[in-house]
């Protein structure tokens, strides 16, 4: 008796300790230009090697565009300033080619070609875990944002990448909405 209510005890320690645990894993960005039109989406996955990033959007200028994670979940229009800085949890300097690092939300320019992209990148230095080094999470969020000219790679503190063009918030709330303009990449 004692030994079948010591197993019903662990059975159930095991099974609360699992009970709660949503993780996300995956989740949509829509983002916003700063009239409130929305662009499509950016797909975020949890990987191995980081966070990857499907960005497939419609309605940017063509060109060499930066896209960076910032540190504060706010896209409040037509400048985007509430977002905060370039998301940086380690405070190192800006620039995917700056030998001494990057900031944790620096990621490859955009390649735009007649206002679409249809692209795929990485994050290797974020997680959509809550509670580790580098969650996008963390502060109750952060949120992505496109500026109108490329990341340089090393100017401080933002890679001379020109205005804030675009904004989506990555927050747990926005995870869940449903509601959202999903663009399909076109068939080659």
């Amino acid at each position: 008796m004692q030994k079948t209510f010591r197993t019903l005890v662990l059975a159930f320690i095991f099974l609360s300790g699992c009970v709660g645990d949503e993780s996300i894993t995956k989740m949509d960005v829509e983002m916003f230009n700063s009239n409130g039109d929305s662009l499509g989406t950016v797909k975020l996955t949890e990987e191995p090697e980081g966070v990857g990033l499907k960005v497939t959007l419609e309605g940017l200028p063509s060109g060499e565009l930066g896209i960076h994670v910032h540190e504060f979940p706010n896209c409040e229009a037509p400048e985007f300033k509430t977002s905060g800085n370039h998301f940086n949890p380690d405070n190192v300097d800006h620039g995917l080619m700056h030998p001494d690092g990057a900031h944790a939300g620096d990621l490859p320019n955009l390649i735009v070609d007649s206002g679409k992209v249809d692209v795929e990148l990485v994050g290797p230095q974020l997680t959509l875990k809550k509670g580790q080094k580098g969650s996008l999470f963390s502060q109750k969020g952060t949120s992505l944002i496109i500026t109108s000219q490329r990341d340089d790679g090393m100017t401080q503190p933002s890679g001379d990448s020109g205005e804030r063009i675009a904004c989506g918030k990555i927050t747990e709330e926005e995870a869940e909405r449903k509601d959202k303009n999903v663009i399909e990449p076109e068939e080659e």
